[in-house]
């Protein structure tokens, strides 16, 4: 829209997939996670607890060093909280009579992830979206405003991705594709299919690589939402002349 520079907080970001495409748009955006990025813009990110400046007007470093503070509030936070103890395929990790004292543990881990996820829904920023699987949080806080996958946005694949949304438009797809999926059919003769992103090797790094946002949705956020909140802007200042 009008050449605005927006304060863009993504939280839970070490991939920079969603800070990248804010900044080729010119935006004042910066990922923060507790791992050091993967996406090669130490500068643009912060390693520590987001929670510590989720609420905007504090000084902070960048992995390189440098210091810097935001003006007040941030204009936009997306966050990406981390979904091991919030989506429904751990659910039978909840068995207390099979996993004893272990299920008390991922019980309380549970526990401190709902309240994680809360901090993003009352923080001060005017303009918000939380990311995640689908999970326990639908239930717990309420329905996401949309589901979206990856081939609506150009990236074959499919992964249901929820959003919750404060004053931020539908994300409307931009590139419909078919997912590529794989059929197994297992020892019963049941067959079942899934989408080939799950052929991501079982290492270390597979978390990691599960959770990094499709660069066709990463786009698709800063280009929309971006807009939207320049308009809503714009419209702010032509009042208050």
């Amino acid at each position: 829209a009008g050449g605005m520079i927006l304060n863009v907080l993504i939280a839970c970001e070490e991939s920079q997939a969603v800070c990248k495409e804010f900044r080729k748009l010119g935006h004042n955006a910066f990922s923060c996670d507790i791992q050091e990025c993967s996406g090669g813009h130490p500068e643009w990110h912060i390693i520590g607890d987001c929670t510590n400046i989720l609420w905007g007007g504090v000084e902070f470093k960048t992995q390189d060093g440098n210091t810097h503070k935001t003006d007040g509030t941030w204009d936009l936070v997306i966050a990406h909280p981390p979904c091991t103890y919030l989506c429904v395929s751990g659910n039978n990790w909840f068995s207390e009579k099979r996993y004893r004292l272990n299920a008390f543990t991922r019980y309380r881990n549970r526990v401190n992830a709902i309240e994680f996820f809360m901090n993003f829904v009352f923080c001060n920023a005017k303009h918000i979206a939380i990311e995640n699987p689908v999970g326990i949080m639908s239930g717990v806080y309420r329905k996401p405003d949309q589901i979206i996958n990856p081939y609506q946005f150009g990236d074959p694949f499919r992964k249901a991705t929820c959003l919750w949304l404060r004053d931020l438009p539908l994300i409307q797809p931009t590139n419909v594709v078919e997912p590529n999926l794989k059929q197994y059919t297992k020892k019963d003769g049941s067959i079942v299919t899934f989408s080939t992103d799950y052929l991501i090797g079982y290492d270390k790094e597979r978390g990691k690589k599960r959770s990094k946002t499709y660069a066709g949705i990463a786009e698709a956020m800063a280009e929309q939402w971006s807009e939207y909140i320049e308009k809503q802007k714009e419209g702010e200042h032509d009042a208050s002349i």
